[in-house]
């Protein structure tokens, strides 16, 4: 019996590593900050007020990115991807930007990433964002369905849970209760280990991805 490969698409921030914005937000004791897509569905909404509250308190994407380097994965994270890019393909869709991802990415190991940029002015501050196209999570992976894959997706926010439909399997991960509740449909881990064994029988392990 013939099988479609499997790939699966993640989240970044709340799944492999924590959120940057709860981080400059405690770095820069701006509480404010703290809000992320899993308090605000709009994500444009929520980039419009994080960028007035930069411009506010003078906070660079210089500022930013200090606080990123400091920034570790999540336990267990690492190791996962490490087991996870031997067993199958991971791509992770996010809505961080390249500006900040480098570190996290070679923490990481270099797992592929598509994510969005940022648009800074002569004074190094924050002026606005360039998505790659709008819905991309789920953009994306209506094209990997397209090119012949069945994709497990996995994701902690509002604005996973298009990627999560769009899916296969959606699994809701390290997600807020909140989220949980308002997404009963998709199944909830906590945990890398269980997250590992739901992937290993999705994936039938003793065939491969």
């Amino acid at each position: 019996m013939n099988q479609k490969p499997r790939l699966i698409a993640s989240d970044l921030e709340g799944v492999f590593i924590p959120e940057v914005w709860i981080n400059v937000a405690e770095k820069t004791g701006v509480p404010d900050l703290r809000l992320t897509t899993r308090d605000i569905k709009d994500y444009n909404q929520l980039m419009e007020h994080r960028m007035a509250i930069l411009k506010k308190e003078g906070i660079s994407l210089s500022d930013i990115q200090a606080v990123i380097r400091t920034i570790e994965p999540l336990p267990g994270a690492t190791d996962f991807l490490k087991w996870v890019r031997r067993e199958s393909q991971i791509i992770i869709l996010s809505d961080t930007f390249y500006e900040f991802a480098g570190p996290f990415m070679q923490k990481l190991d270099y797992p592929a990433l598509f994510c969005h940029t940022l648009i800074t002015d002569t004074k190094d501050m924050i002026t606005g964002y360039r998505l790659r196209i709008n819905d991309s999570k789920k953009k994306a992976v209506e094209g990997f369905t397209h090119a012949g894959f069945s994709v497990i997706a996995m994701g902690d926010s509002y604005n996973d849970t298009a990627m999560l439909a769009e899916a296969d399997t959606g699994i809701l991960f390290h997600a807020p209760d909140n989220v949980k509740k308002d997404f009963p449909q998709f199944e909830c881990i906590d945990d890398f280990i269980t997250l590992k064994d739901r992937i290993a029988l999705l994936c039938e392990r003793s065939m491969k991805c």
